[in-house]
């Protein structure tokens, strides 16, 4: 799953025989989650914050909800927006709302005589007692219970996964990691096959709509996710079986030498009739520099660079895009060589 709707699965509640007092503390200065930890030398698993967001009713109408969250973990909007049924955008109360409506700063909320709907995650309302804002500045609450301090509320799940977490399938632990979307798959249901009057006979032999489902393959973040995979400083290394070009032919001074000129003809010829697909760099008086940039740079998986020097030798000169050194070879063996080698080397796609 992605981040967004990943299950955060309920901890067990603490159970607490004998509740400690509720206490209130000065806490000057104090507006962070970190800075109480400091000042009170707690545990973020201890504490609680509380955020206030504004929803908006399907009738247009906009409403101000709190939700509480243990001190180490961080606000799922996806969830929030479910949870309170928001028909808008579900955004964080301003400044001036919570003091107008509380008479704090937000870093002073607390769950403790709010008198707004109140909203907490599976993880927090687990505590058996905890530290929390006083709702009034530069103070804070220690030894709150749920059940003894604070007005009714709902829990449910709000917060977004973390490493370790529990699976929700109960085997194992989660585990966060980068990914890009190549592909999706849509359940439609019966929703358009009704409309369209698409049926088939159910068991029973009666007529009834079927289920539709759809997927889609991004082939631009195909791309996308080859690129991140495959690349270094000098720019792309493209997979052969997605690369724009196979093999790239690289000529110095073509317009200089036609024994170059000729030897580069030939040798594109005799590998696009091989089936190969090849990029002829045939731009007079490019500079050889400029070409090797280009085609590293574009990510063609086989170079050929073609010179007076070397054909004097009856070589010509091979690199692969993944490789620094190059290698001589002689112009005989090239079609063969090349045979050998595409797909040899190619990284894979991870998907």
């Amino acid at each position: 799953a992605n981040i967004e709707k990943a299950e955060a699965i309920a901890p067990k509640a603490e159970i607490i025989k004998n509740p400690p007092l509720l206490a209130e503390i000065n806490t000057p200065g104090v507006k962070t989650i970190e800075q109480l930890c400091e000042f009170l030398d707690a545990c973020k698993t201890s504490v609680v914050k509380t955020l206030l967001l504004r929803s908006e009713k399907e009738n247009g109408d906009k409403k101000l909800s709190a939700i509480v969250l243990r001190g180490d973990h961080q606000l799922n909007l996806l969830k929030a927006e479910k949870v309170l049924q928001s028909h808008g955008d579900l955004a964080l109360a301003t400044k001036a709302q919570i003091e107008e409506f509380i008479g704090c700063s937000a870093g002073s909320l607390g769950p403790v005589d709010l008198n707004i709907d109140l909203f907490v995650d599976h993880s927090a309302a687990a505590l058996g007692s905890f530290v929390c804002g006083a709702n009034k500045e530069d103070l804070h609450l220690t030894g709150v219970c749920w059940d003894r301090d604070c007005p009714p509320f709902k829990v449910a799940d709000l917060r977004n996964v973390m490493n370790g977490d529990p699976s929700p399938d109960g085997v194992g632990k989660l585990k966060i990691a980068r990914g890009i979307e190549v592909g999706h798959i849509f359940q439609l249901g019966k929703k358009y096959s009704s409309l369209m009057r698409a049926t088939v006979s159910n068991e029973a032999g009666q007529e009834t709509p079927m289920y539709m489902g759809c997927y889609g393959i991004g082939v631009g973040r195909l791309a996308a996710a080859s690129i991140e995979q495959n690349h270094d400083n000098n720019g792309i290394i493209w997979p052969e079986s997605i690369a724009p070009f196979q093999i790239a032919i690289i000529p110095i001074n073509l317009h200089k030498s036609a024994t170059v000129k000729e030897c580069s003809e030939n040798m594109y010829k005799e590998l696009m009739l091989a089936g190969y697909d090849v990029l002829f760099m045939d731009l007079e008086k490019m500079r050889l520099g400029n070409m090797l940039s280009d085609v590293e740079l574009i990510g063609i998986p086989h170079r050929l660079v073609i010179g007076e020097r070397g054909l004097n030798n009856g070589q010509v000169e091979y690199r692969h895009r993944s490789r620094d050194d190059n290698e001589p070879l002689a112009i005989g063996t090239v079609l063969s060589f090349i045979k050998q080698q595409v797909n040899r080397h190619s990284p894979p796609l991870h998907l």
